[in-house]
Order: C-alpha cells, then sequence, then structure tokens
C-alpha cells in the first residue's frame, strides 16, 4: 500500500466490500429523471438443436423478464435472442442478468436453472475450453476427466464449490458465487491442462476443513495444503527400436584370426592431435571467387545454371535411354559356346589317352 495513503470511510473491517446491495423501489431506489436516458440491448446467437426447446420454454422466460420490466425477443430466423431495457425499467443493472440470462440458456442450461442468475446472490461464468487442447482426441478424453465416471467427479465440484457447473461442447458453464465461480475455473483450466481434477477437489476438501476453525482464519494454509508433484512416467519406445532389439545378436567368430580382424574393423583410428583448429569451409563467395562466377552479371549467371541444368538433364535422359535399349538386345548364344566346351573336353580326353 501507499504510505501516504488517507484512511477511507469504507476501510473498516466490518463492512464487508463482497455484499451486493439490493434494489429496492420501496425504500427509494430509483432513477435520476425517473426512467433510463437510452435503450440498453444485448444480442445472442444459439446452436441449431436448441431452436425447439427454446420455443418450448419462451413464455417462461418473457414472463420473467416482464417482472423486471425487460423486453426480449426470440428471432428463429437468425438464430439469436435479444434482450433490451425498457421506459419502464428501474433497476439499470438487471439488463447485464438478463444478458447472462440468455447466454446460459444458449450454452444448454436448462430455463428452471438459468432463471436463478436473474437473482443478486448469483452470477455466472462461461469457460471456453475448446482452443486449451490441440489434439482432438486428448481434448475429448481430458474433457470426460472432468466430467468423471457417471458425472462423480462433476458433483463433487459442484459440492465444494457450491456451484452449477454444466459441460457442454467447447464450453464449461458455472453458476454460483464469485469465490465458488473462481475456484471452479481453476479446477476446469487445470484439467485441460493435464492435472487431475482429483488434485483439486482433495486440496478444497482441505481448505473447506481448514476455514471451520476459527483459530487458523488468519494463518497461512499452505503448510496444510498437499503439493503434488509431477511424475516422469517412462515413455514407450518406437516400434522401430523394440524391432531392432528383438534382432538376434550376430554369433561370435570362433577363430582367433577371424575374430581379431573383425575386431580391427570395428575399432575406429584414434586421430594425431594437432594443436590447430581446422580450416574454414570455403563460403559461397569464395566457391563463386574460384570459378569465375562471381564476376558475371545477374543475366549471365541464370544462363549458365540453365545451361549446365540442361545438360545435367541430357546426360540423364541419355542413360535412361540406353537402359531402356539394353532390355531388347540378345543374350549371348548359350549353345555355341556350350559346344564349343564340349569340343574342347573330348579334345582334351582324347590327347590323355594318347599319352598313355
Amino acid at each position: 500500500h501507499n504510505k501516504s495513503r488517507r484512511d477511507k470511510p469504507w476501510d473498516d473491517e466490518n463492512i464487508d466490500h463482497w455484499e451486493v446491495d439490493h434494489w429496492d423501489e420501496e425504500n427509494g431506489d430509483k432513477l435520476t429523471g425517473g426512467s433510463l436516458l437510452e435503450e440498453s440491448s444485448f444480442a445472442t446467437l444459439f446452436p441449431k438443436y436448441r431452436e425447439k426447446y427454446l420455443r418450448e420454454v419462451w413464455p417462461v422466460v418473457t414472463r420473467a423478464l416482464d417482472k423486471l420490466r425487460i423486453g426480449c425477443e426470440l428471432n428463429l430466423v437468425e438464430g439469436s435472442m435479444t434482450v433490451r431495457t425498457t421506459r419502464r425499467t428501474s433497476d439499470p443493472y438487471v439488463i447485464l442478468k438478463a444478458r447472462d440470462l440468455i447466454k446460459l440458456l444458449a450454452r444448454s442450461i436448462p430455463v428452471a436453472q438459468a432463471l436463478k442468475v436473474l437473482n443478486d446472490e448469483v452470477h455466472c461464468d462461461i469457460i471456453k475450453i475448446g482452443g486449451l487442447v490441440r489434439n482432438k482426441d486428448r481434448f475429448v478424453k481430458r474433457r470426460q476427466r472432468l466430467i468423471g465416471p457417471d458425472g462423480a467427479t462433476l458433483k463433487a465440484l459442484e459440492l465444494l464449490t457450491g456451484c452449477y457447473v454444466l459441460v457442454q461442447g467447447n464450453t464449461v458453464s458455472a453458476m454460483g458465487t464469485h469465490k465458488g465461480i473462481k475456484e471452479a475455473r481453476r479446477v476446469v483450466l487445470d484439467c485441460m491442462a493435464n492435472v487431475h481434477p482429483v488434485y483439486n477437489i482433495k486440496r478444497l476438501m482441505i481448505q473447506r476443513e481448514l476455514a471451520k476453525d476459527p483459530k487458523l482464519a488468519n494463518e497461512d494454509w499452505s503448510r496444510f495444503l498437499p503439493q503434488f508433484k509431477k511424475k516422469n512416467v517412462k515413455r514407450r519406445k518406437p516400434h522401430q527400436t523394440v524391432r531392432e532389439q528383438s534382432k538376434p545378436a550376430a554369433p561370435p567368430l570362433q577363430s582367433g584370426d577371424g575374430a581379431g580382424a573383425g575386431g580391427g574393423q570395428g575399432k575406429k583410428k584414434k586421430k594425431s592431435y594437432t594443436p590447430f583448429p581446422p580450416a574454414q569451409a570455403p563460403s559461397k563467395v569464395d566457391l563463386q571467387l574460384d570459378s569465375g562466377e562471381y564476376f558475371l552479371s545477374e543475366r549471365e549467371r541464370k544462363a549458365r545454371k540453365i545451361e549446365e541444368k540442361r545438360v545435367r538433364s541430357k546426360e540423364r535422359s541419355q542413360k535412361r535411354r540406353e537402359e531402356r535399349e539394353s532390355e531388347y538386345e540378345a543374350p549371348p548364344p548359350a549353345s555355341a559356346a556350350g559346344s564349343e566346351g564340349g569340343g574342347s573336353e573330348r579334345t582334351a580326353r582324347s590327347g590323355g589317352g594318347a599319352d598313355k
């Protein structure tokens, strides 16, 4: 805090700054001039699958907003809901509550639950989780992890935070107090960041028990809260590495000479130590200076590259043509070679007999 800051009249420990003052016209709460100066309106779109449900419950929404003197409109052509102030609207903040109402209805909250947001003690937050995980399958698994088996994890989160939580598509809607919504948002974002909700639920349970003890009200609770460390799970080896390890090793050579020869081939020759660093590799400019290409104009340089490319292409074409033509060449006459070999063999045999 600033040392030069003066005390204000509201700097009192007995004042609850989180308390919301109710708008009561009977106790003298009224607008200056009797009505709002300008009309305020908010609109939100809803998905196609909510159209049938909204058409059925819209009379209930209209009656609830008429009591607060707020006008509402359901546009089925554009797929939107609109709320606006009227000349009879007296509470200037109720239009923001009506805006939250149509947002919750668009995110699949039942109308009986969504109408509770019109109360001053109930607030809402819509947490967007669609862009937090890049992989689609991983996102679905973490979202299901937040719900838990048969919704058990979500139910535990609702009991500990005192909020109504609904997971729908790429959003998580939460309704409750400011403190509960803040805790619910933290659990949801941690779950999308690969932190299991069980850890945060355990921390909330400990905090709930500590809050019952008045002696620990003004103390630090960090020494009571569990500190979870991330374990390094052994990752699976790639299939190529597994196949190489599963191959049988080559049998060792039996003879001493062969083993010595094989050992000599496997060992690398030790390089002689030189105190001087290796010579610097020539740069692209040095190579161009050596070949004389550096002094050519850009046009001549381009023409030379095209010519070299044409020569290489011509050589490759000639080589392919020769390979194709070699397939049609006649093989050497095997019969003639066999007869010549047989005649020489017979001559050798006859010569051997004459010597005998």
